[in-house]
């Protein structure tokens, strides 16, 4: 904490403000910030000019921080659904935390004495998902995801499976370097204040930057081209790109040679049952049995089958070769160009609406930039095969993308084209094109896998397993003796076999229908199941308040943790208020999702700068409490005593593992704060924390910093931090064995588990070992002539899902939204920019204003994301423009398919990793009736305002105001 002076030329005495340093959680950049505090209270916001992740810089959400403090919505105090009352009804009453503890407590005992998986634990955008995953894994039920399903779980294991590392906080663009910049459906607000500091720079540098997106918002709106592009074809585009790179050799061959498995052999014996699996070399050394490396070359120099990675030898990247045994024989990227012979521009331009000609140019444009100004660095380092090299080369083109390719039903194979695009210019880990972020890269998959089937799911006992991974073959599902789920939302079963994040999307269908059990108690953190985070939410909502035939709910206990009175908190039978992000102590911890730099890991802290509003708590606290009270191994001692007192000192004390010197946080480590990464527990290390911006930044070697899939030296580091439990190289899957596996097993070629008959076609068809395009699913199975259109939200930069549109002051920005459309195609259908208008989808209908804007592309219709609020929800009023102006597109979307040939019902996902298919959905738009409401449709009842939040709702100057009278 320091002292500031503030001159104020008009008032007497000069004021001292108070500050102090935090980590800001308005999204998912967790800026540094200063808070400026008078009295106690907070007085201002801006940003932390020390913070290696934000400068200084500071957005809109970060600087109305005050606001949040302020919102009229805030919960305060645990409520209970009254007896008698009917949920959804609103009707509460208070309730002591010892008495929320005990009923937990009591509750959550007697299930995991007798089944554990009858308690289900899923959490939003929060930022600790290291623990809500440890607690169910400690609890022992298999059912917890985090929001990455319903947010972009393609893109994260597309890339992983891929380049064993992914944009966001494990990876991304290194604009410093680049010189050709390619950001493909990326909303505005994705990595926020981080992209803003690198994007000014790199224009001022004279880079290029081309924005492939259906909607010209955001950073896109700075870009030197913009491709309009059809939403859910980008997997087409990305590999017609491909395809001409490769066609007019603009490859980097060397990279690819050495660094990927394009030259390692594959089987091409159609009736053998290793068909398309890697030829391995029994003499050879496995190297890493997990993952092994005796495969084989067929070396161009001698013309004879040698073994991968033959000092000397260069491996033939085409061609047709045989075994001593006969066996035919393709190097995988033979296998790639086979593939992408027919994915010319002509054929992706009728895909895409993107035109030939600009796809042909774009592809010579990156293949020329990559190829003719390589970035060479003076930095000696020494590959993972140990031939030493004097200097890193980079190839600066880079790429940036999100969920507008996620959140695809053919999302993950789009991802892995883009992966493989960036790998064919050679710009994995290299100066100016991607780089890893700590702990990443890791394996490819992963090591972490999930509970293997029911038998990992035992009473009073810890899951067998992590409660989320990453599968490597079927023998990695979590499915029983039948092939059948064993999570309530079916993740990791033979219908989404790499679902990594979970289905937190399906988890209220699924638990409603019993599918494929019931469940008995809910606990939702941080995410409104009853409004934006949910798909179809007018029958969601009906299936939360849904009794049995015995009049019991049919999800029999629903317990909602939230900070601000949602929608979703009108839903729960008990309501635990959270704290803010300024009144609780939280971690951005490498064992979850970290704000690494590219040069190395970087952890970072929150310190409450306020105390708590009434009696809120933090979920943390919640969670240290009910485990220590459950008995939970890793919260209590042998002896089954309180191990931990509250959840700084958990901080502090937990190790991974007794005596590993790992925990939550890497910084100052060690009896005395001196030790990094790894070390004892320090008793002062928050308070380091806090006298270094709450940053921890460990700064590599320079001759780690770079090609770290294949860099001896930081792999043998990463082993001995145990940031990896092995230290071998980690080679791009160009071609992926992982996915031919789950094939073989659907074509009934391999020994262990198969999917069930009604799934093996397909696991066949989906798990192809090379990135394929397919159209979304849902519109093979939309009337796309009577729904023309696609339909697609993005979050503004101004807010961050629904906690930030009950800001006051964001609210001046965005205070209702409108549906762009083009104008061309508003016209079309009669519509003038402003009227009322209908947008219809075969699920639903919504209505909404129209605003007209040629930056969209013409076959799309596109709105902000949670803007539109249920009357009287987050406490704005029945009247707020919010509920009347506002409209939600979830209303549009539904969260089921019918299975294709079948009357059985698939969730509206990939069928790869199951990441939620939210811009599929086709629509219609016509103009609403001059005698309809001039308001948005659907509307509902009214929300009660719940006991113990602030009757009076504050307007944009109330706090202005306040203060003003305090200081006369």
């Amino acid at each position: 904490m320091s002292t500031v002076r503030l001159s104020n030329p008009h008032a007497e005495p000069v004021e001292e403000l108070d500050v102090k340093k935090t980590t800001c959680y308005m999204c998912a950049c967790r800026c540094g910030i200063r808070v400026h505090l008078r009295n106690g209270e907070v007085r201002y916001i801006d940003g932390n000019p020390d913070h290696p992740l934000n400068q200084g810089v500071i957005c809109a959400k970060g600087a109305s921080g005050i606001m949040k403090q302020q919102s009229p919505a805030r919960l305060t105090q645990p409520l209970i659904r009254r007896p008698g009352t009917e949920r959804g009804a609103g009707e509460f009453d208070e309730i002591s935390w010892e008495e929320v503890f005990t009923l937990l407590a009591e509750r959550l005992k007697k299930l995991r004495e007798t089944d554990p998986k009858k308690f289900a634990l899923f959490t939003g955008r929060d930022q600790m998902q290291a623990l809500t995953g440890m607690f169910a894994k400690q609890f022992g039920t298999p059912n917890y995801a985090a929001h990455g399903g319903f947010c972009s779980v393609n893109m994260a294991a597309g890339m992983i499976y891929t380049i064993g590392g992914s944009f966001w906080e494990f990876g991304g663009p290194d604009l410093e370097r680049s010189k050709l910049f390619i950001m493909i459906g990326t909303a505005e607000d994705h990595h926020s204040n981080p992209m803003k500091v690198a994007l000014s720079k790199f224009k001022r540098n004279g880079g290029r930057f081309v924005s492939i997106n259906p909607v010209r918002t955001g950073y896109s709106a700075i870009a030197d081209e913009w491709v309009p592009i059809k939403p859910g074809t980008d997997g087409a585009l990305l590999l017609a790109l491909c395809h001409e790179i490769i066609a007019k050799g603009l490859y980097d061959r060397e990279f690819l040679a050495r660094y990927t498995n394009a030259g390692q052999l594959v089987m091409q014996n159609p009736d053998a049952d290793d068909f398309g699996l890697f030829a391995m070399d029994p003499e050879g050394d496995p190297v890493n049995p997990d993952y092994p490396h005796n495969k084989y070359w067929w070396d161009r120099l001698t013309d004879k089958l040698v073994p991968t990675h033959t000092p000397g030898a260069d491996p033939r990247l085409r061609g047709c070769y045989a075994l001593p045994d006969g066996t035919p024989v393709k190097p995988a990227f033979q296998l790639l160009l086979d593939r992408l012979k027919s994915y010319t521009p002509e054929w992706a331009e009728g895909i895409c609406g993107v035109p030939a000609d600009t796809i042909r140019r774009l592809a010579h444009e990156m293949g020329v930039t990559a190829r003719d100004q390589k970035i060479h660095l003076p930095i000696s380092w020494t590959d993972s095969w140990g031939v030493e090299h004097d200097h890193v080369t980079g190839n600066p083109v880079s790429f940036h993308a999100m969920r507008g390719l996620a959140a695809h039903s053919n999302g993950f194979h789009t991802i892995r084209a883009l992966a493989i695009l960036m790998s064919l210019l050679g710009t994995i880990d290299r100066p100016g094109g991607f780089r890893h972020k700590a702990p990443f890269p890791r394996a490819i998959p992963p090591i972490a896998k999930p509970p293997r089937g029911p038998h990992a799911v035992k009473p009073n006992s810890p899951l067998d397993g992590m409660p989320l991974g990453f599968p490597a073959d079927p023998a990695d599902l979590c499915v029983d003796d039948d092939g059948r789920p064993v999570r309530i939302d079916k993740g990791f079963s033979w219908e989404y076999p790499l679902s990594a994040h979970g289905l937190m999307h399906n988890v209220i269908t699924n638990a409603w229908r019993g599918d494929p059990y019931p469940i008995d108690t809910l606990l939702i953190f941080m995410a409104n199941m009853a409004w934006n985070s949910t798909m179809n939410t007018s029958e969601v909502r009906q299936m939360l308040n849904d009794k049995g035939e015995d009049g019991e709910y049919r999800i029999p206990f629903i317990v909602v943790c939230d900070a601000f009175q949602s929608e979703m908190t009108g839903f729960a039978d008990l309501i635990l208020p959270d704290t803010t992000y300024l009144e609780r102590h939280d971690v951005m911890s490498i064992l979850d999702r970290p704000i690494s730099e590219f040069d190395g890991p970087v952890d970072s802290v929150r310190i409450p700068v306020v105390e708590p509003k009434g009696q809120c708590k933090p979920f943390q606290e919640v969670l240290i409490e009910l485990g220590s009270r459950l008995g939970l191994p890793a919260f209590v001692r042998p002896d089954g005593s309180r191990k931990f007192r509250d959840y700084p000192d958990f901080i502090v004390n937990y190790e991974t593992e007794p005596g590993s010197g790992i925990g939550f946080l890497a910084g100052w480590r060690g009896v005395d704060g001196q030790k990094a990464i790894r070390g004892e527990p320090n008793p002062k290390q928050w308070e380091m924390y806090a006298k270094n911006n709450c940053v921890f930044h460990y700064v590599l070697p320079a001759s780690y910093q770079y090609m770290r899939n294949w860099n001896k030296g930081y792999m043998e580091w990463a082993q001995r931090v145990r940031m990896r439990r092995d230290a071998d190289p980690i080679l791009i899957h160009l071609y992926s064995d992982v996915m031919q596996r789950f094939r073989l097993a659907a074509q009934g070629r391999r020994p262990g588990r198969r999917p069930p008959p009604e799934l093996r076609e397909r696991v066949e068809k989906y798990f192809d070992p090379l990135p394929f395009y397919y159209p979304p699913l849902e519109s093979q199975s939309t009337d796309t002539t009577r729904y023309p259109l696609n339909a697609v939200t993005q979050r503004p930069m101004a807010m961050y899902h629904s906690w930030d549109s009950q800001n006051a002051w964001l609210r001046q920005i965005h205070a209702h939204n409108y549906l762009h459309v083009n104008p061309a195609t508003a016209r079309a259908a009669g519509i003038g920019d402003g009227d009322w208008m209908w947008a219809e989808s075969p699920w639903g209908k919504v209505r909404c204003m129209c605003r007209y804007s040629e930056a969209v592309e013409a076959g799309t219709v596109w709105t902000w994301n949670a803007i539109g609020k249920a009357s009287n929800a987050w406490n704005l009023g029945p009247m707020a423009n919010e509920a009347r102006k506002g409209f939600l597109l979830n209303h549009l979307i539904s969260e089921e398919l019918p299975m294709q040939g079948s009357s059985r019902r698939m969730s509206n996902s990939d069928p790869v990793t199951g990441q939620a298919a939210w811009y599929d959905v086709r629509v219609r738009i016509y103009r609403a009736g001059d005698d309809e409401p001039k308001e948005s449709w659907p509307q509902f009842e009214p929300m009660k305002t719940l006991p113990g939040v602030t009757k009076k709702r504050p307007g944009v100057l109330t706090y202005f105001v306040g203060n003003w009278k305090k200081r006369s």
